[in-house]
This record gives structure tokens, sequence and C-alpha cells, in this order.
């Protein structure tokens, strides 16, 4: 397999960000009120910082408070792999949130990082909000992994044929494909053979992650 991968460098010496509060992520009682999609997106025009995060999904409004340093790092380095796998097979664009996705009505996902293949990257650039996606990918905080894993999940392998959770903690990717009903837990390397790609996308996990906290960055390849 690894003959077969183009292994991205991952430079983490030039990613500075200021710490910030640890990401929660809150679910409103669907006993208590159901929100609709119009009403979300309220909230999301009146939020002039883009934080909190405001998700939808079967009612319930998850609200999501800007995310700590670590995870801001997990996303801008996947992103970044993403991107330049993306530049050598022109299958898609990787974006990041804020960037709402509503994969079905009355729902509004912001997933952490996401692939809108090319025909959706060409609509979006007239009319949001995005409606298809190549991959979705979610990384944990402390607090997050039940909207990540119970929450949103089913949402996500209803409709993406790869949703990543990404799992700090652990320091392992979770990988659902589309309808699969048990996750395929990865340790090492993360590889992903869109069609019609000539290479597959390959990200080696214990890099990644070192990378992510900063550990042995001179070592990274």
């Amino acid at each position: 397999m690894t003959d077969r991968c183009v292994i991205r460098r991952i430079l983490a010496d030039d990613l500075l960000f200021p710490h910030r509060q640890a990401e929660h992520i809150m679910a409103m009682p669907r006993a208590q009120r159901r929100w609709t999609a119009s009403e979300v997106r309220q909230l999301i025009a009146d939020s002039p910082l883009q934080t909190p995060r405001y998700e939808l999904v079967d009612g319930d409004l998850l609200m999501t408070p800007s995310p700590n340093e670590p995870h801001q790092r997990a996303v801008v380095l996947l992103l970044r792999a993403l991107d330049q796998y993306l530049e050598l097979n022109p299958l898609g664009q990787a974006y990041t949130s804020p960037f709402d996705v509503e994969l079905e009505p009355n729902t509004i996902v912001q997933p952490d990082v996401f692939v809108l293949p090319m025909q959706e990257v060409e609509r979006v650039s007239g009319q949001m909000p995005a409606r298809e996606l190549l991959v979705a990918a979610e990384v944990l905080s402390p607090s997050s992994s039940r909207g990540d894993r119970v929450t949103k999940r089913p949402l996500y392998s209803r409709h993406a044929p790869e949703y990543w959770i990404v799992d700090l903690d652990a320091r392992i990717f979770e990988r659902w494909r589309l309808h699969a009903e048990q996750p395929e837990v990865i340790i090492s390397t993360l590889e992903w053979h869109p069609s019609g790609a000539a290479e597959p996308f390959c990200l080696d996990l214990p890099k990644y992650f070192a990378a992510v906290f900063r550990e042995h960055a001179d070592g990274l390849a």
C-alpha cells in the first residue's frame, strides 16, 4: 500500500494559533423546542464572529463554541493535506467551516473539514448551501463526541461516501463509509481512493498526530 501512496508533507512549525476555550457541543432538548432551518439560519446570520457554530439535526439545535488550539491544528493540517492531494487530483475542493451544508431538508451541518465534488463547487459559487459531499470530517473535543458520533453520524452516513471522526485523545480515525453499520478504526495510514483519481490520498496518522501536538516536528516527512 505504501508504494501506491503519495505521502504529503505536513508542515507544522508555521501554524501558530492562540489558545481558545475548549469546544463544547450542546443540543437543545427536543421536548423543549424543535428548531427550523430558517430559525437556525437567522442565528447564523446574527452571529458576526461566526461563533458559536450553529447546526440543526432532527430538530435539535447544536451549538459549538470556539475550539481549542489542538482542534484547530488538526483541522488545518487535515485541510492542507487534502488540498495538496486535490491539486494533483482535481476531483473536488476541500473546505472548512463555517460553511452551511444541507444534506436533508430542514438540516444544517458545518463539518470541520469536507470535500465537495467539482460540480457542487461550481453550483455553490452561485447558490448556497452545499448539498453533496465526497468527504465529511469532524474533529472530536472532550464534550463533542455525542454530537459527532451519535447525532450527526447517521446523517453523514446516509449521504457522505466518507465520514471521518478524528479522535485526538486516542490518535485514531474512525472511518464510516456510506450506509455502514460499523466504522473502520484506522491507526496507521488513512487511504482514500475516490473514483476517477489516479492515486489515493494517504495520510500517515502517527505523523499527523505528532504534528497536531507539535511532537518531533523535525522528523516529519
